[in-house]
């Protein structure tokens, strides 16, 4: 059997995701509730205003328009991909098995990366609005269980519900957000309104070159899209679609809302503020435009903020444990749902436990729940999504070509080759300029940087060793329902 050849898993009837559970709109808010819109606005935004100057907005346009260009490529085979593998099925069908499962396994370890280590943020903030607002001084990693076990119980609900929750608090974000930007504007900022950051002279210069690791970090968890599949009403339509808003949400309002701050500031005086005021920049500035009571609100709303992020991305890592098991490259009983919930429950629970098991060893360690939880163990994820992303682009390369009926129009190659070229310049790029995101010694960089070409070289060789030792296995990797070629 050849390493491409596809085969279905085995039919489990009453034993599946919960079908025509979510659509476009449920879709859409699961992702962009993955990249947390006020987080990475009030957290990370003024590092790149900072370091990028007025030019700060165009770099979120510009990770924008690569990403818009990665999912033209990638949705152009998802009408065919009749699956819910995400990353893992795509690069299956194109590149074969061995590399498939390689790239599940990064996955795994790279969500794992980004939600696991997003615990320190979310443990962070919210000490920082519980102190505020209550002047209560609560222990980090009490703050960070708490939150797993929340994660944990809303994931074992189920898709739907999850969805309507992200919905409301995606919504309560973008809001508070956008309240910001428009008493910015009406007021016309500190002196008058500039459109300076997208002349050429700010929008290409080195400084914004150096944040588009920072800008494409905010976009983390759009890919996912796909891996609601088979729970998606009318998925033909309902994934792309969700895909395409995503993209198009997070980039205009991204480089809106980075835009009237500098206007809060005035071009000439933004960098200083940026560097003095660093992640309290935003609670300023809504202090002083709107009020004591938005700045209040946005700390609460900071707070549900990280929380969506990581029910989103568990509900990631979950299809993706739950996909592997069905394969059976996993144990079988992460393969299960839930009788009622029809959520992959059981894989919900050995993430929570991974989760509580790190953070309760940072914990003992004591380590800092921002530097070493949240950056250090971050930055490996990013790496990897980005590079998973680039892989995905040379699949839908050469599955275009192999399948000519599948390419609807004639500049679907050509995009999947820039897409590939982009995306993996961007992870060129972010270990370049590495140490923006980590503000760590060369060794440690190293080391970060290190760990997505080993686990990826490790799955390799698990997938190499399980064609010999596991043929039967081996076949079924892909988690393929049909494929239309």
């Amino acid at each position: 059997m050849s390493d491409t050849e596809t085969r279905p898993p085995a039919a489990d009837a009453g034993n599946g995701l919960k079908r025509n559970a979510i659509g476009t709109g449920g879709i859409a808010f699961l992702v962009i509730s993955a990249a947390a819109p006020l987080t990475v606005m009030a957290g990370v935004a003024p590092v790149a205003i900072g370091i990028g100057g007025i030019g700060a907005p165009m770099g979120y346009v510009t990770a924008g328009a690569v990403l818009l260009v990665f999912a033209i490529a990638f949705m152009a085979m998802t009408k065919h991909v009749k699956a819910a593998g995400g990353f893992y099925t795509y690069i299956t069908l194109a590149l074969g098995k061995t590399v498939g499962l390689a790239s599940a396994i990064l996955a795994i370890v790279s969500y794992n990366c980004l939600q696991i280590g997003v615990y320190g943020l979310f443990a962070v903030q919210t000490q920082a609005m519980l102190k505020t607002l209550f002047g209560l001084d609560v222990p980090w990693p009490a703050v960070a269980l708490g939150a797993i076990a929340l994660v944990w119980l809303l994931g074992y609900r189920g898709i739907d519900v999850g969805a309507k929750v992200l919905g409301v608090l995606l919504v309560a974000e973008t809001a508070i957000l956008a309240v910001m930007g428009a008493a910015i504007l009406a007021r016309g900022g500190a002196s008058g309104i500039s459109f300076s950051s997208f002349s050429p002279d700010h929008a290409f210069t080195p400084g914004v070159l150096a944040i588009l690791a920072i800008c494409f970090a905010a976009f983390m968890g759009f890919e996912s899209t796909v891996l609601y599949r088979r729970e998606a009403r009318n998925p033909d339509r309902s994934v792309p679609r969700a895909t395409y808003v995503a993209v198009g949400f997070m980039s205009v309002f991204y480089a809106f809302i980075v835009w009237t701050v500098i206007q809060a500031y005035g071009d000439g005086d933004v960098v200083a503020a940026a560097g003095e005021l660093a992640d309290g920049m935003f609670f300023a500035t809504i202090n002083h435009y709107v009020g004591p009571w938005a700045e209040t609100v946005m700390y609460v709303l900071i707070v549900t903020s990280v929380y969506a992020s990581q029910l989103a991305f568990h509900n990631a890592i979950n299809r993706y444990v739950y996909m592997l098991a069905k394969d059976g490259v996993l144990p079988a009983f992460l393969g299960k749902t839930h009788p009622k919930y029809q959520s992959p429950h059981r894989a919900g629970q050995v993430q929570t436990i991974l989760a509580a098991a790190v953070i309760s060893v940072c914990a003992i360690l004591g380590a800092d729940p921002y530097q070493q939880l949240l950056i250090w163990v971050n930055t490996p994820g990013i790496v990897g999504i980005v590079a998973l992303q680039g892989l995905v682009s040379v699949a839908a390369f050469i599955y275009l070509r192999r399948n000519p009926a599948a390419v609807t129009h004639r500049l679907m190659i050509p995009l999947s080759i820039a897409s590939a070229v982009l995306l993996f310049g961007v992870v060129a790029l972010i270990a370049i300029n590495i140490e923006l995101l980590t503000f760590a010694d060369a060794l440690t960089n190293s080391i970060l940087l290190l760990i997505t070409p080993v686990v990826f070289l490790t799955g390799l060789l698990v997938a190499r060793s399980l064609r010999k030792n596991r043929p039967h296995v081996f076949t079924r990797i892909g988690s393929f329902e049909t494929h239309d070629s």
